[in-house]
């Protein structure tokens, strides 16, 4: 009976599993961010720079700016009138998933609870539920996250159906609940975004609930595929060793070559492939056949394992073909490899001892870029650093790293801006000292032009006043011009004599004064509404040069109120800031002191385990070299023995018998006696 698949992982490979299944997670939360920003016009250039950052997996600064974003926006008066409005949901979404991406699992599930218990609509809670369920499942907690699933009431957004049910099966799974991950699984077959990853669940389950036959053609299906997306291929390479694996441990030596075969050379898993592709040869007996994915395996780098394993097999191959002295020669090339190879862990291990690696870690090259794996892998080859991509495929040992990457860059964030702190300081110190001494001079100027201009206001004022009473009577006095206005004066001064001493003035002389009135009053009666036409013209004009100057007034007063502010007020501000981030920096030290041992205490177990293992490669390489020899020798003496008899046989020719053989001789008597 054939044994399990799973049952025969290695544990590499599980953790591989594991990694892939993350990097699917996270793809399901950008797919859903960019399906929701096609379908949504951006409103508010903020969250377009959050997302921007969000892409770019720059996730700390994406869940700053989105922090920032939805504090400044509960603290507004009429939070409804900020273009931010038109993002709130998607907004407070993915502060969730950002946080689950830089693995802020207990903040992301706090987030989305706080949606969860909100006024909200039916499909924002299925949403709020499925992000909750996703959480627990990368907190290995597949019963919470079947419980946050199970709060799904209808139907879920469009943009998360299929994640969704691709992570109901993925924790039935976990629960041992096959037969129903099987189910969903099928019904998600087809669907672009899991295309792959569905298949491959699928024909894990289908092994597990006993379908064994199933999974293997649901898996060998996937294997046959191709891709030239590298992440594709490993998916498909995986798939294809793990069959080959299992098929060459049930003993289908047949079925399980073409898996290894189907395998990328140029893959991650290609080493292993070729390992287990000339193994399954060497099961069959064909050690010729064995030889050459072994050769091919023998010339890469030194410090993987399967390569170290080829080293022993090339000449164990030989050996089985006789070819001893090829065998013995082999032998010693890996004796060779291995003494250095053991120096050379020797030397990472006391590098790593004496914190040479986490220095390796924090350098600029290996951190200032996006891609750290690549970064690392361009980092000088020194002993602390000679097996870091080696160390890289345990899955824990990458989470660890990541913990410490995250934790150096917000230390070496906090620093700078610790430097931008005392540069603030300084900037606050040049402008204090550039407006201390202006401000006196401009304050002084700015009160004689405040009186001035509340002097203009007055006057405006009394203008306007005036023309509205003549709105409602009529004032014809009001529109004269200065010359009428002194001739009005002095008319009402004679009427004033006249009335006094009427005999001082001749009857001539009153009714000149009465014409000169008339004459003065039909003229400012006729001409009143054209005059207050220009004078309500007037006042607009006025009113138009009155608001330049208010509108001067309030940038003057603006100003003022700037340049104060641009120095005074900080002090308390920087000081308390100063004094958080360095209690900031006191914690992340702490933390990085204890992740650093983690990972110097991982790497040299590791380490240890793979030189322990080199040095029981060496012990039986040394064995075998020895028989080697010894078989070669024994082999050259038999042929050497050989030789002689033959040039012996070709010197004597053996003589022709002159008489019958005794036995014969004994036949022919017996006939004659009877």
């Amino acid at each position: 009976m054939r044994t399990s698949l799973l049952s025969v992982l290695p544990g590499q490979v599980k953790a591989t599993l594991r990694v892939l299944a993350a990097s699917l997670c996270t793809l399901s939360v950008f797919t859903g961010m960019a399906k929701a920003e096609e379908n949504e016009e951006l409103r508010d250039l903020f969250f377009g720079s959050a997302m921007f950052h969000a892409h770019q997996e720059n996730y700390f600064d994406a869940i700053v700016a989105l922090d920032t974003e939805l504090a400044q926006f509960h603290r507004l008066d009429e939070p409804e009138l900020d273009p931010f409005s038109a993002h709130l949901g998607q907004a407070e979404f993915s502060v969730g998933d950002l946080e689950l991406s830089y693995r802020m699992h207990r903040e992301a599930g706090r987030a989305i609870e706080a949606v969860l218990q909100g006024d909200v609509s039916q499909p924002v809670r299925n949403e709020a539920a499925y992000r909750l369920a996703k959480i627990h499942y990368h907190k290995q907690q597949p019963a919470n996250a079947l419980h946050a699933l199970e709060m799904i009431e209808g139907r879920v957004p469009m943009r998360v159906r299929s994640q969704e049910q691709f992570l109901r099966a993925r924790v039935f799974m976990q629960l041992g609940r096959f037969d129903e991950a099987v189910e969903l699984l099928k019904d998600l077959k087809g669907d672009e975004s899991l295309a792959g990853f569905v298949e491959f669940n699928l024909g894990i389950a289908q092994l597990k609930s006993g379908e064994e036959a199933r999974g293997i053609l649901e898996l060998t299906a996937l294997g046959k595929k191709s891709s030239g997306k590298a992440a594709e291929q490993a998916l498909y390479d995986k798939t294809n060793l793990l069959l080959g694996s299992h098929l060459m441990e049930a003993g289908e030596l047949q079925l399980a070559r073409p898996y290894f075969d189907r395998v990328n050379l140029e893959g991650p898993f290609s080493n292993r492939a070729l390992l287990g592709a000339g193994w399954v040869e060497a099961r069959a007996g064909r050690y010729d056949r064995a030889l050459v994915p072994w050769k091919m395996l023998q010339d890469r780098k030194g410090t993987n394992e399967s390569v170290q394993e080829s080293m022993l097999a090339v000449p164990y191959a030989y050996g089985k073909l006789d070819v001893h002295s090829t065998a013995a020669i082999n032998y010693g090339r890996a004796l060779d490899a291995f003494g250095n190879e053991i120096d050379t862990l020797t030397a990472s291990i006391n590098s790593i001892r004496t914190g040479k690696f986490l220095e390796a870690l924090r350098r600029k090259e290996a951190t200032q870029v996006q891609n750290w794996v690549v970064a690392l892998r361009n980092l000088p080859d020194a002993p602390e650093t000679h097996y870091l991509l080696d160390l890289m495929a345990s899955n824990d040992y990458q989470e660890f790293l990541r913990n410490y990457r995250d934790l150096n860059d917000l230390y070496e964030r906090n620093e700078e801006w610790l430097k931008s702190l005392s540069a603030y300081e300084n900037i606050i110190g040049i402008r204090r000292a550039y407006y201390e001494p202006l401000l006196p001079q401009l304050d002084d100027q700015f009160r004689k032009l405040d009186a001035r201009i509340k002097l203009r206001f007055e006057q405006r004022d009394k203008f306007a006043s005036r023309i509205e009473q003549m709105l409602v009577s009529r004032r014809p006095e009001y529109l004269a011009t200065a010359d009428e206005q002194e001739a009005r004066l002095e008319l009402i001064e004679l009427h004033s004599r006249i009335a006094e001493s009427p005999q001082e003035f001749t009857e001539s002389t009153r009714s000149r004064v009465e014409r000169l009135q008339g004459v003065l009053d039909l003229r400012l009666s006729t001409e009143y509404d054209g005059r207050l036409t220009e004078a309500y013209k007037h006042l607009q004009q006025l009113n138009v040069e009155i608001e330049k100057l208010q509108t001067v007034y309030q940038s003057y007063v603006r100003s003022r109120q700037a340049a104060t502010h641009s120095y005074t007020g900080y002090d308390e501000d920087i000081t308390r800031l100063r004094a958080q981030i360095r209690s900031t920096q006191q914690r992340l030290e702490v933390l990085m002191a204890r992740q650093g041992r983690m990972l110097e205490a991982l790497a040299i177990q590791e380490l240890e385990r793979r030189r322990t293992q080199l040095e029981s490669y060496q012990i039986k390489a040394r064995f075998a070299l020895a028989d080697s020899f010894d078989r070669a020798n024994e082999l050259q003496e038999q042929r050497e023995d050989q030789r002689k008899i033959e040039q012996h046989r070709e010197a004597q020719p053996e003589p022709l018998p002159g008489e019958n053989p005794p036995e014969l001789e004994a036949e022919e008597s017996e006939e004659g006696e009877a």
